[in-house]
């Protein structure tokens, strides 16, 4: 193996040490990783540092992640979200553990208009990870629904990863637009099913109870004293109906906005400032107005900001060093020299895309290795499409596997958890059996229609 795989073997290795055993915070363990993997970059150390850190201070996600916990943090504050949750415990209060299966949902219908594992958490998150705490789950048993469900931004269609691995001239010649939707949307719904299946006997374990009786408010007394909190929702369908569909369409065809205008909307980002803006329009009793009331809203907010920025930045960072001391080269030649047997192979490029979308985003991830995983699995003897369909689940666990994935600390800072508690629910229960689908896709035991 080369020097950057062991790099990121090593990486990995050394931020659970840190934190398992030793018991020290993340945020030391991921900024040791940064200096740690640019060792293997040589005389380039100080160059691979600098450049990993710029990488990760302009990163979209770190801005995003940013805005969501301001955002978390300001609905909480005003009262907002306790009004959502009041009109969503009057509909929906009577099923035990309700706010899991509609995370679980959510996460499926917003994943297929994202495409993306943070901007899914986040998005979703925000509404349901207070839901969930004030009906009986505990702060990171709600942060690991929600960063296992991040997923299903890459695995249900269209996603950006599905798109860059369309984009290689060796699978766009293989495989079309359509093929890759419909076969890509059976395999989510397959991962869907099982998460669906996860939550029930989760909330059957933890005795997560529905709520009573006496906690929840009639639903039209509910819809009239709290309607206007709804109006939060307007600032995630308006970036969607912006970028995707007729509105979007009409927009690209006008000479002075056109397709370059309409790609500069950027979803993640404008998300949470809407909701903010919308927050504050809809609390403004409730928003403080002196300066000292304002300047006390922003700092209690800012430990959360602290821990999440310094993970992620250097997170990003350390991604950033090993794609440029050639990971994706190095893992690309290991796995062409594969010659063995369609099941270790499938499982072999299984394991590969999971650890390599441990540091990385599934997008990073298919960029690096994805034509040579297609290409692998091909030439064993899976079809095209699905072997398309089995790297982008294998690469949906990005979302859940620490200690480099930005959806667990972004649903960690929102439920105010330790991401530390969710680390080994999120690989026994989403990683381990989402990439175990995978192989069952790529194995034809669970069927993928090719059209």
């Amino acid at each position: 193996m080369g020097a950057a795989v062991w790099a990121l073997l090593l990486y990995i290795l050394l931020i659970i040490l840190w934190v398992v055993v030793i018991k020290r915070n993340i945020g030391e363990a991921m900024i040791l990783g940064l200096f740690f993997v640019a060792l293997f970059g040589g005389r380039e150390f100080f160059t691979l540092v600098w450049e990993g850190i710029k990488f990760g201070a302009t990163h979209e996600v770190l801005y995003a992640a940013m805005s969501f916990v301001f955002m978390a943090h300001l609905v909480d504050r005003t009262g907002l979200i306790e009004r959502i949750i009041n009109i969503l415990n009057s509909l929906l209060g009577r099923i035990p553990g309700g706010a899991g299966y509609v995370d679980t949902v959510a996460s499926a219908m917003f994943g297929a208009i994202s495409g993306s594992g943070s901007g899914n958490t986040a998005a979703v998150g925000a509404i349901t990870i207070p839901w969930m705490k004030n009906s009986n789950w505990k702060s990171h048993q709600a942060a690991t629904i929600a960063a296992g469900n991040a997923g299903m931004g890459i695995s249900i269609p269209p996603s950006g990863s599905m798109f860059i691995l369309l984009g290689m001239s060796a699978i766009g010649a293989l495989v079309t637009e359509g093929q890759l939707f419909i076969a890509l949307l059976i395999g989510g719904l397959y991962t869907l099913i099982y998460r669906l299946i996860f939550v029930f006997f989760y909330v059957r374990y933890h005795k997560i109870g529905k709520i009573s009786s006496e906690e929840m408010t009639p639903i039209r007394k509910a819809f009239r004293s709290g309607w206007t909190s709804l109006l939060v929702f307007l600032g995630i369908v308006i970036p969607v109906v912006l970028t995707i569909g007729p509105v979007s369409e009409m927009l690209m065809s006008i000479p002075s906005i056109g397709e370059d205008g309409l790609s500069d909307i950027s979803i993640i980002l404008w998300v949470p400032v809407l909701i903010i803006i919308i927050s504050i329009l809809t609390s403004w009793k409730e928003i403080p107005k002196k300066p000292k009331e304002i300047y006390k809203l922003v700092e209690d907010s800012i430990p959360a900001f602290a821990v999440l920025g310094v993970i992620l930045l250097f997170a990003f960072a350390a991604s950033y060093v090993l794609n440029n001391i050639g990971l994706g080269e190095q893992l690309a030649m290991l796995m062409e020299n594969l010659n063995l047997p369609l099941t270790i192979v499938i499982l072999i490029v299984g394991l590969l895309i999971v650890l390599v979308a441990t540091p990385l985003t599934a997008t990073a991830t298919v960029t690096a290795i994805g034509l040579v995983s297609f290409e692998t699995l091909v030439a064993a003897g899976v079809e095209p499409v699905v072997a398309l369909v089995g790297i982008l689940i294998f690469a949906s666990t990005e979302g859940a596997t620490a200690p480099g994935a930005a959806p667990i600390f972004i649903a960690s800072g929102i439920a105010k958890a330790d991401p530390v508690k969710t680390f080994m629910p999120l690989l026994i229960f989403y990683v381990i059996p989402i990439a175990i689908i995978g192989w069952l896709v790529l194995m034809g035991i669970l069927p993928i229609p090719i059209i």
